[in-house]
Formats: C-alpha cells, structure tokens, sequence
C-alpha cells in the first residue's frame, strides 16, 4: 500500500497533428506532471514518429514522462523509441504487453488500460506492464461509475505492486480517489478545459492532492 501522495498523469485528447503543444506546455508549466498521455489518432508510421519527436520535448523538459498511444493498429514500440517517447500505453490485449515487453526490455515504460473486470487488470499484470489505467473514458466517451472505479482501484492499490493510475472526470472526484492509495491520479478534461487555463486546472489538482496528503 503507497504512503506517498499520488501524482499527476494527464491524458490528451485524440490529436492529429502537433498543434496542441502549446497547451501542454501551459500544463507542465501549471505544476509537477508525472506523465503525459499522448493520445495519437492513426496515421502512417513516419507522421506518428514526427509527431511525437516534437511533442515530446514539450513535456520532458518540465521533468514530465511522456507516453504514447495510437488509435488501432500501429508499431508502437518503433514509435516510442524513434519518437523519443518514455514510454507507450495500449488498451487491453496482454499478448500484445508480453510482446511489446520482449521488444522493448526495462527501456520504456508500458501502460495498458481498458480495464473492465478484476480479472483484465491481473491478467494485464501478469503480462509485464509497469502500470495499469482504471476507468478512463471508453470509447464511446462514456465512463464506468465512480463507486466501480475507487472499488477496483482500492482493491488493486492494497494486493497489488503494479501501480496504478485512475481517471478522474473532475477535480471534484480527486479526493476519492486519492483515497483508494493509487500511485497516479489522471485527468483529462478537467484541465484542458479548465475556465482558467490547463495550467490553473493542473495548480488546482495539486492543490487538492497536497490537501489530501496533509490530512493522511
């Protein structure tokens, strides 16, 4: 069970070009960001390496890991290493981990989400992966309920020593999910559309996490 307090992780929407750079850099400028998600949609393999070769200073130069996933199919361990990115993140399938972890040892980080049941998230683990993702926003764009998420991500923080990161839909659901002893909060919307800009919505996130910790 983690005694630290949870870090930050914040996923992008689905880009298609490098134009959202600017916004990431309010965001890493906000506050200390654990990692980035940076959520490509597919394109041909030399656009998604150039993609991610420009953004990925605009994160690692705040001390920010930089991860990235790629809408369908796509050599994500090419991706990562030739793009520079820290890591890559896929959702579900633990024979394509097992695969990506052979490729690509200790030198990058894998994340997987797409977690749907108790037994997704061990056999995910079981499949190599530095860390799992609960309760992201589906495809669709709905979300699992809370009450499920802060459950499993309790469950999984207390047995387990995988980290774990879980979404947050608002900042108004971090302090319960801050609870569950998970290692990483992530957000989404609820910086980037922040009415005072994704650097106030990341100080705000922050400024709740450190009030949680104070009262552990």
């Amino acid at each position: 069970m983690s005694e630290a307090a949870a870090r930050l992780y914040l996923i992008t929407p689905l880009l298609n070009d490098t134009s959202f750079a600017p916004r990431l850099t309010e965001a890493c400028a906000g506050g200390h960001v654990a990692a980035v998600l940076l959520r490509l949609a597919l394109a041909d393999e030399r656009t998604l390496i150039n993609q991610v070769k420009t953004l990925a200073p605009v994160v690692q130069d705040h001390g920010t890991a930089l991860i990235v996933a790629v809408e369908g199919e796509a050599d994500l361990a090419t991706i990562a290493a030739r793009g520079g990115a820290d890591g890559l993140h896929i959702v579900g399938q633990p024979e394509r981990a097992r695969d990506l972890r052979e490729r690509v040892k200790t030198e990058r980080a894998i994340g997987a989400g797409g977690i749907r049941s108790k037994d997704d998230a061990m056999t995910l683990g079981e499949a190599g992966v530095d860390y799992l993702l609960f309760g992201e926003p589906r495809a669709d764009g709905s979300l699992p309920t809370l009450d499920i998420v802060i459950e499993r991500a309790a469950w999984w923080a207390e047995i387990f020593e995988t980290p774990c990161v879980v979404y947050a839909p608002s900042l108004d659901a971090i302090p319960a999910l801050a609870a569950t002893n998970a290692e990483f909060i992530a957000l989404g919307d609820a910086v980037w559309t922040h009415a005072g800009g994704p650097a106030k919505g990341v100080e705000a996130a922050l400024a709740i996490l450190d009030k949680q910790e104070a009262l552990r």
